[in-house]
């Protein structure tokens, strides 16, 4: 089942979240990532994300997430909920 992530990170700024980003993604998508999404809020950063499932999104936290975040002083916890529908225009 897929799920959905949602990070507000407060206090994360665009440098922090691009060197994340470019450290564990660059420009391909991780396998198993089916959206994401990230732009800067009143208090910090958010990042939204779907993927195929837990077990997909735990094995990319595991082997590369995990560390780009630790590397970049990020601590923010997601949130985690199964999706029961995706809509696509």
């Amino acid at each position: 089942m897929a799920i959905c992530l949602i990070v507000d990170g407060e206090g994360v700024t665009e440098a922090q979240y691009d060197q994340v980003h470019t450290e564990v993604a660059g420009d391909t998508p991780p396998q198993g990532a089916l959206y994401h999404v990230a732009g800067p809020t009143e208090t910090g950063w958010c990042v939204v994300e779907v993927w195929e499932s837990q077990e997909a999104f735990q094995r990319f936290f595991d082997e590369k997430l995990q560390s780009a975040l630790q590397k970049a002083g990020i601590s923010s916890q997601p949130r985690i909920f199964p999706v029961a529908r995706i809509m696509q225009p």
